[in-house]
């Protein structure tokens, strides 16, 4: 299993990255590369091609639906319905209640199934309900609620027997121990600075995401969504005050390997 980092600016897109969009892709058992996002935030949608043709993704999972993890899901549409090529069949994309309609209204569209040509939409059940992971070619992708002002989910992704973790956006909960437990390498946000005043259940600092992978001994730890007013070392440079396991920090175009 492969993650390559598309975007990783926190809040929305950077003079340097786009906003939060994560590619991973493994093969499966006859050796067809499977490739799924998650999020797809604001100027995600031209770094992707960068990276992979946007026409061969598979599925696309929204930890929530804030625009810079979600809203190029619009230009992603009219990639899919015009392509000069023919209209690419419907790929499944899966996010919280109301993820359609969510959609179709960031694009102005009339009904929740305008984009039903184009995307077959999911819904993770609500937090009273057990979420039911989602098995897509070699993946299997569990979502986690997490605590965030909107509902919103962290994602664990398991192929060849490997584990990543992804926080999405979540400020500290005892679900981050349910993502991270036994994972290979954990993708996680710091958006605040320790020992601020911080308003609770929206964001993690850099010490609180070491503090999640050390409790879980998770070897590697990825420090992302980090917004563009804040320096990524000094996130990094928190996070190894809780952390020993290796730190470092996405940067747009940057590949792991975890296997």
């Amino acid at each position: 299993m492969r993650l390559t980092v598309i975007g990783c600016s926190g809040s929305f897109a950077g003079p340097g990255s786009a906003a939060s969009c994560y590619l991973v892709e493994a093969d499966d058992a006859d050796g067809r590369t499977w490739r799924i996002l998650l999020d797809l935030g604001s100027g995600a949608l031209g770094a992707l091609q960068e990276y992979a043709d946007a026409d061969a993704v598979d599925a696309v999972f929204f930890s929530h639906l804030h625009p810079d993890h979600c809203l190029d899901l619009c230009g992603y549409y009219v990639m899919r319905k015009y392509h000069p090529g023919g209209a690419l069949p419907p790929i499944p994309v899966w996010g919280p209640a109301g993820v359609a309609a969510r959609m179709t209204r960031a694009y102005d569209l009339a009904n929740e199934d305008d984009m039903s040509g184009e995307f077959d939409f999911h819904e993770y059940a609500d937090g009273s309900a057990e979420i039911t992971p989602v098995e897509i070619g070699p993946f299997l992708v569990e979502p986690v609620r997490v605590a965030h002002p909107v509902p919103a989910y962290a994602v664990r992704v398991t192929a060849e027997g490997r584990t990543l973790a992804y926080t999405g956006d979540t400020g500290p909960c005892d679900a981050l121990d349910r993502l991270a437990g036994g994972a290979d390498l954990l993708l996680a946000e710091a958006s605040f600075h320790h020992g601020e005043a911080n308003p609770p259940d929206v964001h993690l600092t850099g010490h609180q995401a070491g503090q999640v992978a050390a409790r879980n001994e998770v070897p590697r730890l990825v420090i992302t969504h980090v917004p563009p007013w804040y320096d990524v070392d000094a996130m990094v440079a928190e996070a190894r005050l809780t952390c020993d396991g290796e730190v470092v920090a996405a940067v747009p175009g940057a590949s792991y390997s975890i296997s």
